[in-house]
Protein backbone atom coordinates (compact mmCIF):
# COMPACT_ATOMS: atom_id res chain seq x y z
CA UNK A 1 0.00 0.00 0.00
CA UNK A 2 1.17 3.44 -0.62
CA UNK A 3 0.87 6.36 2.29
CA UNK A 4 -3.13 7.68 2.12
CA UNK A 5 -4.06 4.66 0.78
CA UNK A 6 -7.49 2.97 2.45
CA UNK A 7 -6.89 -0.60 3.96
CA UNK A 8 -9.74 -2.14 4.22
CA UNK A 9 -9.79 -4.80 7.26
CA UNK A 10 -12.26 -7.58 7.74
CA UNK A 11 -12.58 -9.91 10.80
CA UNK A 12 -15.17 -12.72 9.65
CA UNK A 13 -16.16 -15.12 12.24
CA UNK A 14 -18.55 -18.43 11.78
CA UNK A 15 -19.52 -19.86 14.92
CA UNK A 16 -22.02 -22.54 16.23
CA UNK A 17 -25.30 -21.04 17.23
CA UNK A 18 -24.69 -22.62 20.48
CA UNK A 19 -21.74 -20.67 21.78
CA UNK A 20 -21.55 -17.10 22.40
CA UNK A 21 -18.87 -14.80 20.64
CA UNK A 22 -17.35 -12.34 23.32
CA UNK A 23 -16.00 -9.55 20.72
CA UNK A 24 -12.46 -8.74 19.75
CA UNK A 25 -10.72 -5.75 21.13
CA UNK A 26 -9.81 -4.42 17.82
CA UNK A 27 -9.45 -0.73 19.00
CA UNK A 28 -6.08 -1.67 21.03
CA UNK A 29 -4.53 -3.21 18.00
CA UNK A 30 -4.80 -0.87 15.20
CA UNK A 31 -2.97 2.52 17.32
CA UNK A 32 -0.88 2.18 13.90
CA UNK A 33 -3.30 3.31 11.94
CA UNK A 34 -6.34 5.85 11.63
CA UNK A 35 -9.84 4.48 11.56
CA UNK A 36 -11.75 5.85 8.53
CA UNK A 37 -14.37 4.23 9.08
CA UNK A 38 -16.17 0.91 10.26
CA UNK A 39 -18.85 -1.33 10.70
CA UNK A 40 -19.20 -2.73 13.66
CA UNK A 41 -21.07 -6.19 14.68
CA UNK A 42 -22.48 -7.40 11.19
CA UNK A 43 -24.82 -10.82 12.11
CA UNK A 44 -26.29 -13.00 9.82
CA UNK A 45 -27.71 -16.40 9.93
CA UNK A 46 -26.34 -19.33 7.22
CA UNK A 47 -28.65 -21.42 5.73
CA UNK A 48 -26.74 -24.57 8.34
CA UNK A 49 -27.56 -22.73 11.26
CA UNK A 50 -24.33 -21.42 12.45
CA UNK A 51 -23.94 -17.15 12.87
CA UNK A 52 -21.09 -15.25 11.20
CA UNK A 53 -20.40 -11.89 12.39
CA UNK A 54 -18.35 -9.39 10.64
CA UNK A 55 -16.43 -6.10 11.25
CA UNK A 56 -14.87 -3.90 9.03
CA UNK A 57 -12.78 -1.01 9.49
CA UNK A 58 -11.65 1.41 6.67
CA UNK A 59 -7.84 2.07 7.77
CA UNK A 60 -4.91 4.52 6.53
CA UNK A 61 -1.29 5.95 7.74
CA UNK A 62 0.59 8.21 6.27
CA UNK A 63 4.15 6.90 7.64
CA UNK A 64 6.57 4.52 5.75
CA UNK A 65 7.26 1.23 7.00
CA UNK A 66 6.57 -2.52 7.84
CA UNK A 67 3.48 -2.87 10.17
CA UNK A 68 1.22 -5.77 11.01
CA UNK A 69 -1.56 -5.78 12.35
CA UNK A 70 -1.29 -8.57 15.48
CA UNK A 71 -3.34 -11.66 15.77
CA UNK A 72 -6.79 -11.67 17.17
CA UNK A 73 -8.04 -13.17 19.99
CA UNK A 74 -11.23 -14.21 19.69
CA UNK A 75 -12.96 -15.98 23.21
CA UNK A 76 -16.52 -18.18 23.01
CA UNK A 77 -18.49 -19.16 25.61
CA UNK A 78 -19.87 -22.91 25.05
CA UNK A 79 -23.11 -23.78 26.80
CA UNK A 80 -21.25 -25.87 29.58
CA UNK A 81 -20.07 -21.59 31.01
CA UNK A 82 -16.34 -22.52 29.38
CA UNK A 83 -14.89 -20.29 27.75
CA UNK A 84 -11.91 -21.08 24.78
CA UNK A 85 -9.56 -18.48 23.16
CA UNK A 86 -8.75 -19.13 19.39
CA UNK A 87 -6.51 -16.66 17.61
CA UNK A 88 -6.69 -14.87 14.20
CA UNK A 89 -3.73 -14.32 12.29
CA UNK A 90 -1.93 -11.33 12.17
CA UNK A 91 -1.36 -9.11 9.02
CA UNK A 92 1.47 -7.82 7.56
CA UNK A 93 1.51 -4.46 5.58
CA UNK A 94 4.17 -2.37 3.98
CA UNK A 95 3.87 1.13 3.39
CA UNK A 96 5.20 2.76 0.64
CA UNK A 97 6.37 6.30 0.30
CA UNK A 98 4.68 8.36 -2.99
CA UNK A 99 8.57 9.92 -3.85
CA UNK A 100 9.69 6.52 -4.92
CA UNK A 101 7.76 6.09 -8.02
CA UNK A 102 8.80 10.22 -8.83
CA UNK A 103 12.36 9.30 -8.69
CA UNK A 104 12.46 12.21 -6.26
CA UNK A 105 16.01 12.15 -3.74
CA UNK A 106 15.23 12.06 0.02
CA UNK A 107 19.38 12.18 0.49
CA UNK A 108 19.98 15.63 3.26
CA UNK A 109 20.73 18.26 2.10
CA UNK A 110 24.50 19.82 3.38
CA UNK A 111 23.74 22.36 6.08
CA UNK A 112 23.75 26.00 5.67
CA UNK A 113 26.54 28.43 6.95
CA UNK A 114 25.78 29.68 10.77
CA UNK A 115 24.16 32.59 10.57
CA UNK A 116 25.11 35.14 13.22
CA UNK A 117 22.53 37.56 15.17
CA UNK A 118 23.63 40.90 16.89
CA UNK A 119 22.69 42.11 20.17
CA UNK A 120 22.46 38.44 21.55
CA UNK A 121 22.34 37.74 25.40
CA UNK A 122 25.56 36.88 26.52
CA UNK A 123 25.15 32.87 27.52
CA UNK A 124 27.01 33.49 31.18
CA UNK A 125 24.17 35.40 32.03
CA UNK A 126 21.72 32.66 30.08
CA UNK A 127 23.80 29.74 31.95
CA UNK A 128 23.64 31.14 34.91
CA UNK A 129 19.81 32.57 34.60
CA UNK A 130 18.70 28.50 33.76
CA UNK A 131 20.74 27.15 36.79
CA UNK A 132 19.22 29.60 39.35
CA UNK A 133 16.02 28.09 37.76
CA UNK A 134 16.78 24.80 38.55
CA UNK A 135 17.53 25.05 42.24
CA UNK A 136 14.65 27.11 43.10
CA UNK A 137 12.38 24.14 41.43
CA UNK A 138 14.19 21.78 43.49
CA UNK A 139 13.79 23.75 46.50
CA UNK A 140 10.24 24.16 45.83
CA UNK A 141 9.64 19.87 44.77
CA UNK A 142 11.77 19.49 48.34
CA UNK A 143 9.50 21.44 50.04
CA UNK A 144 5.97 20.15 48.36
CA UNK A 145 7.11 16.56 49.33
CA UNK A 146 8.13 17.28 52.76
CA UNK A 147 4.89 18.97 53.72
CA UNK A 148 3.19 16.24 52.44
CA UNK A 149 4.51 13.44 54.02
CA UNK A 150 3.64 15.60 57.24
CA UNK A 151 0.34 15.87 56.35
CA UNK A 152 -0.60 12.95 54.94
CA UNK A 153 -2.79 11.89 52.01
CA UNK A 154 -6.46 11.94 52.38
CA UNK A 155 -8.66 8.80 52.11
CA UNK A 156 -12.13 9.23 50.34
CA UNK A 157 -13.63 7.34 53.10
CA UNK A 158 -17.05 7.22 50.35
CA UNK A 159 -18.58 4.37 49.14
CA UNK A 160 -17.20 3.55 45.64
CA UNK A 161 -20.27 4.00 43.64
CA UNK A 162 -20.90 7.76 45.07
CA UNK A 163 -17.52 8.46 44.21
CA UNK A 164 -17.93 7.36 40.75
CA UNK A 165 -21.40 8.90 40.49
CA UNK A 166 -20.21 12.33 41.70
CA UNK A 167 -17.12 11.68 39.11
CA UNK A 168 -19.80 10.81 36.24
CA UNK A 169 -21.75 14.50 37.04
CA UNK A 170 -18.63 16.29 36.80
CA UNK A 171 -17.80 14.69 33.40
CA UNK A 172 -21.31 15.52 32.43
CA UNK A 173 -21.18 19.30 33.31
CA UNK A 174 -17.73 19.65 31.37
CA UNK A 175 -19.34 18.82 27.94
CA UNK A 176 -16.46 17.66 26.23
CA UNK A 177 -18.18 16.01 23.42
CA UNK A 178 -19.39 19.68 22.66
CA UNK A 179 -15.72 20.88 22.06
CA UNK A 180 -14.76 17.53 20.09
CA UNK A 181 -12.58 16.41 22.95
CA UNK A 182 -13.79 12.84 22.21
CA UNK A 183 -10.59 11.38 23.05
CA UNK A 184 -10.25 12.87 26.40
CA UNK A 185 -13.88 12.21 27.42
CA UNK A 186 -13.04 8.73 26.94
CA UNK A 187 -10.35 8.49 28.56
CA UNK A 188 -12.37 9.89 31.84
CA UNK A 189 -15.23 7.58 30.88
CA UNK A 190 -13.12 4.72 31.38
CA UNK A 191 -11.08 5.57 34.33
CA UNK A 192 -14.10 6.07 36.25
CA UNK A 193 -15.59 2.45 34.82
CA UNK A 194 -12.06 0.99 35.68
CA UNK A 195 -11.58 2.42 39.18
CA UNK A 196 -15.20 1.48 40.15
CA UNK A 197 -15.23 -2.02 39.48
CA UNK A 198 -11.72 -2.16 40.61
CA UNK A 199 -12.38 -1.34 43.95
CA UNK A 200 -15.93 -3.07 43.89
CA UNK A 201 -14.20 -6.10 42.80
CA UNK A 202 -10.56 -5.93 44.39
CA UNK A 203 -9.15 -6.12 41.31
CA UNK A 204 -6.48 -3.54 39.94
CA UNK A 205 -7.57 -2.81 36.51
CA UNK A 206 -6.07 0.82 36.11
CA UNK A 207 -3.23 0.08 34.62
CA UNK A 208 -4.67 -2.97 32.02
CA UNK A 209 -5.24 -3.53 28.68
CA UNK A 210 -8.85 -4.02 27.47
CA UNK A 211 -7.54 -7.60 26.54
CA UNK A 212 -6.17 -7.75 30.26
CA UNK A 213 -9.21 -6.39 31.99
CA UNK A 214 -11.36 -9.32 29.79
CA UNK A 215 -9.10 -12.13 31.28
CA UNK A 216 -9.08 -10.77 34.85
CA UNK A 217 -13.29 -10.42 35.05
CA UNK A 218 -13.58 -14.15 33.33
CA UNK A 219 -13.91 -15.78 36.78
CA UNK A 220 -15.74 -12.87 38.23
CA UNK A 221 -19.63 -12.80 38.17
CA UNK A 222 -21.24 -9.56 36.93
CA UNK A 223 -24.66 -8.41 37.03
CA UNK A 224 -26.36 -10.28 34.36
CA UNK A 225 -25.18 -9.13 30.56
CA UNK A 226 -22.83 -6.19 31.85
CA UNK A 227 -19.86 -8.01 31.37
CA UNK A 228 -20.50 -8.50 27.70
CA UNK A 229 -21.58 -4.47 27.63
CA UNK A 230 -18.10 -3.49 29.68
CA UNK A 231 -16.17 -5.22 26.75
CA UNK A 232 -18.01 -3.87 23.66
CA UNK A 233 -17.70 -0.38 25.49
CA UNK A 234 -13.77 -0.63 26.59
CA UNK A 235 -12.91 -2.18 23.06
CA UNK A 236 -15.34 1.13 20.84
CA UNK A 237 -13.40 3.03 23.28
CA UNK A 238 -10.18 2.32 22.42
CA UNK A 239 -11.23 2.97 18.74
CA UNK A 240 -11.68 6.36 20.27
CA UNK A 241 -8.38 7.07 22.19
CA UNK A 242 -5.96 5.24 19.86
CA UNK A 243 -7.22 4.73 16.88
CA UNK A 244 -8.50 8.65 16.42
CA UNK A 245 -11.93 7.43 15.43
CA UNK A 246 -14.66 10.47 16.11
CA UNK A 247 -18.05 8.82 17.42
CA UNK A 248 -21.38 9.60 16.68
CA UNK A 249 -22.98 12.09 19.39
CA UNK A 250 -26.23 9.11 19.66
CA UNK A 251 -23.09 6.72 21.09
CA UNK A 252 -21.47 9.01 23.23
CA UNK A 253 -24.86 9.57 25.71
CA UNK A 254 -25.37 5.82 25.16
CA UNK A 255 -21.89 4.93 26.59
CA UNK A 256 -22.29 7.84 29.56
CA UNK A 257 -25.66 6.19 30.23
CA UNK A 258 -23.99 2.61 29.93
CA UNK A 259 -21.56 3.36 32.74
CA UNK A 260 -24.27 4.83 34.76
CA UNK A 261 -26.06 1.94 34.85
CA UNK A 262 -22.64 -0.26 35.23
CA UNK A 263 -22.35 1.27 38.54
CA UNK A 264 -25.85 1.63 39.55
CA UNK A 265 -26.55 -2.63 38.84
CA UNK A 266 -23.27 -3.30 40.48
CA UNK A 267 -24.12 -1.15 43.46
CA UNK A 268 -27.69 -2.69 44.07
CA UNK A 269 -26.39 -6.00 43.67
CA UNK A 270 -23.30 -5.73 46.40
CA UNK A 271 -26.42 -4.51 48.48
CA UNK A 272 -28.57 -7.30 47.84
CA UNK A 273 -25.56 -9.89 48.49
CA UNK A 274 -24.50 -7.85 51.74
CA UNK A 275 -27.93 -7.80 53.13
CA UNK A 276 -28.06 -11.58 52.43
CA UNK A 277 -24.95 -11.68 54.04
CA UNK A 278 -26.34 -10.06 57.05
CA UNK A 279 -29.12 -12.21 57.60
CA UNK A 280 -27.59 -15.43 57.46
CA UNK A 281 -25.12 -13.90 60.10
CA UNK A 282 -27.99 -12.48 62.81
CA UNK A 283 -29.51 -16.57 62.62
CA UNK A 284 -27.21 -17.89 65.06
CA UNK A 285 -27.08 -14.52 67.36
CA UNK A 286 -30.74 -14.88 67.70
CA UNK A 287 -30.94 -18.35 68.19
CA UNK A 288 -28.28 -18.05 71.20
CA UNK A 289 -30.19 -15.14 72.55
CA UNK A 290 -33.05 -17.68 72.74
CA UNK A 291 -31.79 -20.32 74.78
CA UNK A 292 -30.22 -17.72 77.58
CA UNK A 293 -33.20 -16.89 78.35
CA UNK A 294 -34.68 -20.68 78.28
CA UNK A 295 -31.95 -20.80 81.10
CA UNK A 296 -32.97 -18.12 83.22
Amino acid sequence: MYIGDLITYTIAITYDSSYQLVPPPLGAHLGAFDVKDYEPDIEEILPDGRRKTQTVFKLTTFTTGDYTIPAMPLIFTLPDSTRHLVLAEPVPIKILSLLSDTGDSLDIRPLKAQHEFEGMINPYYLWGGMALAIIVTLIIIWFVRRRRKKTGELIDLRDPWEIAFEKLAVLKQRNLPDSESYKLYYFELTEIAREYLGKMYEVDVLEMTTGEFLESFEEITMPDGHYDKTIRFLMHADLVKFARHVPERQRLDADFDLVHGLVESVRSEFERRRAVDGSQAAEPVSAAAESREKVA
